[in-house]
């Protein structure tokens, strides 16, 4: 029972949910999610559980940052699909808004197998930006978001470890491309990249946890990666590489209620259009995340994150995102 529980609570990385990335390139523009370890999303489950979990995201990116620097203005670059051509300073960024919901879903085949797919099926961007900088056109608007379906992430998890107070797990999971990639904006163009609700880009994506129990069912600590290189698309576009780090501990304060510290640290590189570096695409984040779970009466799991910045560091200019909340429910049968 004592292993069963460490591999129930730790699991492995999200992704940012059953091990996959959800909206990848951190580009001004767009998509931004939380990237850290929920507890309920994840894990090896034993043989003939399924486990169900829908979670909640809200990530509203509107700091303006060069490097670590606050700025007052944040002027990015237009991916021209239509020509094939990069548009320097086009557009002066203000916020987007990112509305998230996804159901994670995760059965155990054997004891340490683990089959797991991720369904992100409310992806949401509220965009605004003033484009066409410069021109005698520049105008604001709100009309250059999307909504849709994202892209749908299946893979396995494996316990490689498993011993008295000790787990390690592994996990392969494929993002395939049934997300919209190619909407357009309000002016008819395919529209930027990071705003899409998909990539166009089948990813495969590496990860791992290793999580030590301190105290018998009422404390532990865990350490966990991932990887996922860029994938070019056939727009030609090329998400950059991506790699996540996160650390933290577990804490069950009552029969009920657990509660978390972790840190999240993230680093993307530069995405690529037709072999050419696009500028503003790129972070390095550290983010501090308290979570707290809740054990109900039916066998559901209520929980809540809050992802606060710690360190945000961008490629030339870009918006950055502000504390974000994840909140969600888990349960098996």
């Amino acid at each position: 029972m004592l292993i069963k529980r460490i591999i129930f609570i730790c699991g492995s990385l999200a992704l940012p949910a059953a091990l996959g990335l959800g909206p990848v390139a951190q580009a001004t523009c767009g998509s931004a999610n939380c990237f850290l370890v929920t507890g309920t999303q994840e894990g090896v489950s034993a043989s003939g559980i399924l486990t169900v979990d829908v979670s909640y995201r809200f990530i509203s990116q509107s700091r303006r940052l060069a490097g670590m620097r606050d700025v007052s203005e944040v002027l990015t670059p237009k991916i021209d699909f239509e020509n094939g051509v990069i548009i320097p300073d086009h557009h002066r960024e203000v916020r987007t808004q990112n509305t998230l919901v996804e159901i994670d879903l995760s059965y155990g085949l054997t004891p340490r197998l683990t089959l797991a797919a991720s369904l992100p099926v409310v992806n949401q961007r509220d965009h605004e930006h003033w484009d066409d900088v410069g021109d005698p056109d520049e105008h604001f608007t709100r009309e250059d978001g999307s909504s849709g379906f994202g892209d749908v992430r299946v893979g396995a998890r494996y316990a490689l470890l498993v011993k008295t107070k000790d787990i390690l797990t592994g996990s392969l999971v494929i993002k395939l491309p049934t997300g919209a990639y190619t909407l357009h904006d309000g002016e008819g163009a395919i529209n930027e990249p990071t705003i899409q609700p998909g990539t166009g880009t089948t990813d495969v994506i590496l990860s791992a946890i290793y999580a030590h129990q301190v105290v018998p069912a009422r404390l532990e600590w865990f350490l966990s990666a991932a990887w996922r290189p860029g994938r070019k698309n056939d727009l030609e576009y090329e998400f950059g590489d991506e790699t996540l780090v996160n650390a933290g501990f577990w804490h069950k304060g009552g029969e009920r209620v657990t509660w978390s510290l972790q840190v999240n640290w993230r680093q993307t590189g530069h995405d690529r259009f037709l072999s050419e570096e696009v500028s503003s695409t790129g972070v390095t984040f550290v983010d501090l995340t308290p979570g707290l779970r809740l054990e109900t009466s039916t066998g559901a799991s209520l929980y809540a994150f809050v992802q606060v910045p710690v360190q945000q560091d961008v490629n030339e200019v870009q918006l950055a995102p502000r504390t974000a909340l994840l909140l969600g429910v888990s349960k098996s049968f």
